[in-house]
């Protein structure tokens, strides 16, 4: 089995349907019957009703516990598929909208992180994210508590969200502050939006890595600066063929974008609503896109050079794909 390292993968969005009803159950919770399809998945149509269902699942974590479990459940499933690492988005602004603390959720991720490792080896890091369509001065308060509350396991910052909301610009002083502090930063760009905002992004954040990034194969001189700024770029195939992103993976673009010299990860996403899995785009890497196993490990240290972990970490990482 090829070891797996993914990037890019919302902590919320990683609760499964079957857990999301435990959670709700937990705390005598009824949601709304259009949550889920007559399978018992999750039921949506586009990229906005995908968020709001996303938004209305989310609501069910609301407790350190709450998150210690969707933490712990969602590693523990990685681990089981191959994979040595993974970094998960946190989204502070869904734990405040069911009255969390950001210490508290926090807490819970942390706690899933280290039972998970404990019983499985898997390493893991957090990435806290702002929510960009719910504004700018919300995404400053977020890059504030990070700051407030630093943790050696918060290792970057980033901002998911719908990418037709406000400009990247807008958000320059939420990702100063994290930035200032030390944090690496990505953010998402080029997915649902085309290749001006990948520009718009990269002109104006300072960030390493780019959620999605996709789109970017609009414009030829774009992808040439991708690859000569050696920019990480989180690819979720799985994701954007369900979100209509791209019509199937004939014509999506990650063999595109790797052939010129653009540095391509595989990820997940949201991994329950795209019928997806890190183990799965692994596969469907192979299968569809045609990469062998020499190929998909050089995607995994790809990912783990681009990782936002210490060296130590690293260098313990690629020993493990080397070995």
């Amino acid at each position: 089995m090829v070891p797996k390292a993914e990037l890019h993968c919302h902590l919320e969005g990683a609760a499964s349907p079957d857990l999301v009803r435990r959670l709700a159950a937990r705390h005598s919770m009824a949601l709304p019957d259009e949550t889920f399809d007559e399978n018992g998945n999750f039921a949506w149509s586009d990229f906005l009703h995908f968020l709001k269902v996303y938004d209305i699942a989310s609501s069910v974590i609301r407790t350190p516990e709450d998150y210690r479990d969707v933490t712990y459940q969602y590693l523990m499933d990685c681990a089981a598929e191959g994979a040595i690492y993974v970094e998960v988005m946190s989204s502070p602004d869904h734990a405040a909208a069911v009255g969390m603390s950001y210490a508290d959720h926090l807490e819970g991720i942390v706690a899933g992180i280290e039972d998970a490792r404990s019983e499985s080896g898997i390493e893991s890091r957090i990435i806290v994210t702002c929510v960009r369509h719910l504004g700018p001065e919300r995404g400053v308060e977020v890059a504030r508590q990070v700051i407030a509350h630093p943790h050696e396991l918060v290792t970057g910052f980033g901002m998911g969200g719908d990418e037709n909301a406000y400009a990247p610009c807008d958000f320059t002083p939420a990702f100063g502050i994290v930035h200032a502090a030390g944090l690496p930063c990505t953010v998402h760009a080029g997915e649902v939006a085309g290749a001006q905002s990948v520009r718009d992004a990269l002109d104006a954040l300072p960030v390493q890595r780019l959620g999605h990034g996709v789109r970017a194969i609009e414009d030829p001189d774009l992808v040439r600066e991708l690859a000569d700024r050696e920019i990480v770029l989180e690819v979720c195939p799985g994701s954007n063929i369900a979100t209509g992103v791209f019509e199937n993976y004939s014509a999506h673009p990650l063999l595109a974008l790797q052939e010129a010299g653009c540095r391509i990860t595989l990820n997940s996403d949201d991994p329950p609503y795209f019928d997806t899995s890190i183990g799965r785009e692994y596969d469907r890497a192979s299968t569809l896109f045609g990469l062998d196993d020499d190929a998909l490990r050089r995607v995994t240290l790809t990912a783990i050079d681009g990782a936002f972990a210490d060296p130590e970490t690293k260098e313990k990482l690629r020993a493990k794909v080397a070995a």
